[in-house]
């Protein structure tokens, strides 16, 4: 089933899930902590997807007049404002969120070479 095909509410609950999935290894204080951010960031996600698609659709600016009498100019819609807006403030969730992420400890290098490689990144 592709994504257009389901829900709004149920892709909202696919991407918790999803997310959830990546703070498995972490305290459910932690987890209680982030759950809210978490939701709100599926939501997002969610509705940025389908904003993407209407901006693909409709363009980013639209034709505008005040009035019969004034010629017509080009403008932001006010979906590309609400699109960038949202997307920022989307971005802004997922850094609070890769904070919590579980890192993995470096591996030790096999070999001398591998180490001198290592040590320039």
């Amino acid at each position: 089933m592709r994504k257009k095909e389901l829900s709004k509410d149920e892709r909202i609950r696919r991407e918790i899930k999803r997310v959830n999935d990546i703070y498995r290894e972490i305290s459910e204080k932690e987890r209680a902590a982030i759950e809210g951010l978490i939701r709100r960031a599926a939501f997002m996600r969610v509705t940025l997807e389908d904003m993407e698609a209407d901006l693909d659709e409709n363009g980013f600016t639209e034709m505008f007049s005040q009035s019969a009498e004034v010629a017509p100019y080009e403008r932001e819609r006010p979906m590309a404002r609400l699109y960038n807006t949202m997307n920022k403030n989307y971005q802004g969730i997922m850094k609070q969120l890769t904070e919590f992420v579980v890192k993995e400890p470096p591996k030790e290098p096999e070999d001398e070479f591998e180490a001198f490689v290592n040590e320039k990144e």
